[in-house]
């Protein structure tokens, strides 16, 4: 380093160590903000290295301005001191609290080559490894504080510096439910008073480079008059917050829900979330539903539901079904669409239709929906009709489909048909009982065997699932018995036994990368979908079909109306009973599912056709009427996606990259030629944009008169046109050579006019008219 580039280093920053403080500020507010939301399995503390990689992005960033190095030279070397420092910092907490660094880099590199090989060879479908993600935080936060830092001292744009950062930090506040009000009130603060300060800077070196009076005078003015209107801002804004309740924007991005819970989803599978979560639910009722490491709700109102008099409301509010499970989540395999008008039957030519069963009544239910992105109907059982024109998907194609969802076309309330099975308490005469089940038989149609048994052989033969299941067949509750209910039924009172399992909401700590079955075997820990899941498994593994269910857990009614809120949302499990069709169980513990309860009744003879039950097969025996599917056959295991499954997700991702795109695109625009431009080029372009605006010079002006004629147009541009007419008339016409001050004086009129002239748009229609007078 030269002698005059550590001068320059050593002595106080022609912007005033206030400038770099608020620098500083903007970007711990961003590591601050990351840091609250703790990202990273939920614990603060794997990211509280945070503050200590944005402050080194900021002193790297005005140290290299203040060195006087180019752009690209300052970025390329903190990228290089980055790399070296921050894996350091994210292995010194993986190694919990070693900051040797050999050990905590290779810890860092460990981890993250084994996140890349989960997802890229292993074939997983989501990574247990976190320290990729830790990296990534702290790259965000250091690249992010050094282009701050270097576009406020080393290009003299804090505009640039106060927008980078804003974006950071807005973006993440978006997606988190942790209250951050506090932070962005400092990052408002920081901000404006390193834009007045800024400014009052540009005033002053202005005011000294014309001899125009007292700068200092000016200086002091200007931070004053700009101090009062900062707290007069946030006092305001403070006050606007706190008080108003309109909502002018409500509603804009409806329809955007299920996308952003796609490309949550992905994110999920690549960094393994914690926090506080999203603002929306998980749970996105969509076409595919990949399973978490946590269960995320709030208390929202969602539905409101009006029930019969009579009614209890006792029903699981079903939305959506899968048959498709590939080990970490569930799809919907080869699905159809088709469209339903108001009032058309939706059971016609499937097989949820029960048909003139002695055993279900009607019910008609009418939902009024309180969240504006909730497109599914919900209804218990078997829906029949809804009074709206409705877009249904179907697993398979009639007359040997399944109805996997049905979503309404428009957001107006609705009154949905249901058949419902009758309580035997109410009707002994009809109501449906245990035994009816248990003589059910397994003479299942041949389009449920194909959809809704079939599983990926590395969850049907996982060692602690199989364990699990011969666990369950052991207990005295089955010694004897092999039906499909009374096997469903012990299946989903083993899964509820608080001494078996415990419910979970965040498992993300566990560390187990076995999908989710098999994790939730071995850590018997977890939530709805992960009880859900588990219970659908093994009733495939016994060969009886069944699939996974999700909507929302009854409500208590008032007054005849069930109010249901977010954190009902829910996971349960729909077993196939030959006759009957659909059968609700529900095997989530830690008293948050709703366990099945039918009344054994009268003994009853088995229903024509019924096929008996084998004696006690073994969860590890072939049946030779339902053989395993082979690798290629999956029809249900979980492969095969919907055909819209994910596009969401591409579609968010899409709007991000040409948000990006725009701003990169702007502060390249503003940040106007890398090089200095004479003074001929400079006036040239003036010329040209202002042309272009319809704003051209008159063939017989002068330099100075037609700068004079845009400056009456555009006051704010007075002086900056003032400088480039100066600075052309020296050189074209003196042969002068500007000094390097006026050269840089001239690169910042050039970049500011470029945005001021655009306010000639707004001017054309009166320069029209001047046009016409003359």
């Amino acid at each position: 380093m030269t002698a005059a580039r550590f001068t320059r280093l050593s002595r106080s920053p022609v912007e005033g160590w206030l400038t770099l403080a608020m620098v500083g500020a903007m970007s711990l507010c961003l590591a601050w903000s990351l840091n609250s939301a703790a990202w990273v399995l939920g614990r603060p503390v794997l990211t509280s290295f945070l503050p200590y990689a944005s402050l080194g992005g900021v002193a790297w960033g005005f140290i290299s301005a203040k060195a006087g190095w180019p752009r690209w030279l300052a970025h390329l070397l903190g990228a290089v001191f980055a790399a070296l420092l921050l894996p350091i910092m994210v292995g010194g907490l993986l190694l919990n609290g070693d900051f040797t660094p050999g050990p905590a880099f290779i810890a860092t590199a460990n981890s993250s080559v084994e996140a890349y090989l989960d997802l890229a060879f292993r074939g997983l479908a989501f990574t247990e490894q976190y320290g990729h993600f830790m990296l990534v935080l702290g790259i965000l936060c250091w690249g992010t504080a050094q282009f701050a830092s270097y576009a406020v001292f080393g290009h003299h744009r804090p505009f640039s510096a106060v927008m980078i950062s804003g974006i950071a930090l807005v973006l993440n506040m978006s997606i988190t439910r942790d209250e951050q009000l506090a932070i962005l009130v400092w990052f408002s603060l920081a901000a404006l008073v390193l834009l007045i300060r800024a400014h009052a800077l540009d005033e002053r070196s202005t005011w000294l480079r014309h001899r125009l009076g007292d700068a200092g005078s000016l200086s002091g003015i200007y931070l004053r008059a700009g101090s009062a209107f900062i707290g007069i801002a946030v006092v305001g804004a403070l006050v606007l917050t706190s008080t108003a309740s309109s909502a002018p924007l409500q509603g804009i991005g409806n329809g955007l829900d299920d996308q952003i819970a796609a490309a949550t989803q992905w994110v999920q599978s690549v960094f393994r979330g914690g926090g506080a979560g999203p603002r929306f639910t998980p749970v996105g009722f969509g076409d595919s539903e990949k399973i978490s490491g946590s269960w995320v709700t709030n208390e929202a109102p969602t539905l409101q539901i009006t029930v019969p008099v009579g009614e209890s409301g006792d029903y699981h509010w079903r939305a959506v079904t899968y048959n498709s499970f590939d080990g970490f989540g569930w799809s919907n395999s080869a699905p159809t669409k088709t469209s339903v008008a108001s009032g058309g039957s939706l059971l016609a030519g499937t097989l949820d239709d029960p048909g003139p069963s002695a055993d279900r009544t009607s019910v008609q239910f009418t939902v009024h929906g309180l969240a504006d992105n909730l497109r599914n109907v919900f209804a218990p059982e078997a829906l029949s009709s809804v009074t709206t024109d409705t877009s249904v998907t179907l697993v398979g194609s009639a007359p040997n489909a399944s109805i996997a969802s049905v979503k309404k076309e428009t957001s107006s309330d609705y009154t949905v048909t249901a058949e419902v099975p009758i309580d035997y308490a109410v009707d002994k005469a009809h109501g449906l009982t245990a035994n009816q089940l248990r003589v059910a038989g397994e003479a299942y149609p041949a389009a449920i065997v194909q959809n809704y048994l079939g599983l990926p052989p590395e969850v049907a033969n996982a060692p602690a699932t199989t364990a699990l299941l011969q666990s369950i067949l052991a207990t005295p509750q089955l010694a004897g018995v092999s039906d499909e209910y009374d096997r469903s039924k012990a299946i989903e009172d083993y899964l509820r036994n608080p001494s078996n399992f415990s419910y979970n909401a965040n498992v993300t700590s566990l560390g187990c990368p076995f999908g989710v079955v098999e994790c939730f075997a071995r850590t018997k820990q977890g939530y709805c979908e992960y009880y859900a899941s588990t219970m659908v498994v093994l009733l495939r593994i016994l060969h009886y079909p069944a699939r996974l269910a999700e909507g929302y857990l009854p409500s208590p009614v008032i007054d005849g109306v069930e109010t249901i809120p977010a954190s009902a949302a829910h996971a349960w499990v729909e077993a196939y009973f030959p006759h009957y069709g659909w059968i609700t169980f529900d095997p989530t513990g830690g008293k948050v599912g709703e366990a099945s309860n039918l009344e054994d009744g009268p003994i009853v003879p088995p229903p024509p056709a019924a096929t008996p039950a084998p004696s006690a097969r073994a969860s590890n025996e072939i049946d030779p009427q339902h053989p395993p599917k082979k690798g290629g056959e999956n029809n249900g295991a979980g492969t095969t996606t919907s055909s819209d499954s994910g596009s969401g997700g591409f579609v968010l991702v899409g709007l991000l990259l040409i948000a990006m795109m725009a701003t990169v695109a702007f502060l390249a625009w503003q940040r106007g030629p890398r090089t200095a431009q004479e003074p001929d080029r400079v006036y040239g372009g003036v010329v040209g944009l202002a042309r272009r605006l319809g704003f051209g010079p008159r063939p017989n002006q002068t330099v100075y008169e037609y700068a004079g004629d845009l400056g009456n147009i555009l006051p704010a541009a007075r002086p900056d046109l003032q400088t480039v007419a100066r600075a052309k008339v020296e050189v074209a016409y003196g042969r002068r050579t500007l000094s390097p001050d006026r050269i840089d004086a001239l690169a910042r009129a050039q970049r500011h006019l470029r945005l001021v002239l655009l306010g000639l748009i707004f001017r054309r229609a009166e320069r029209r008219v001047q046009r016409r007078r003359h």
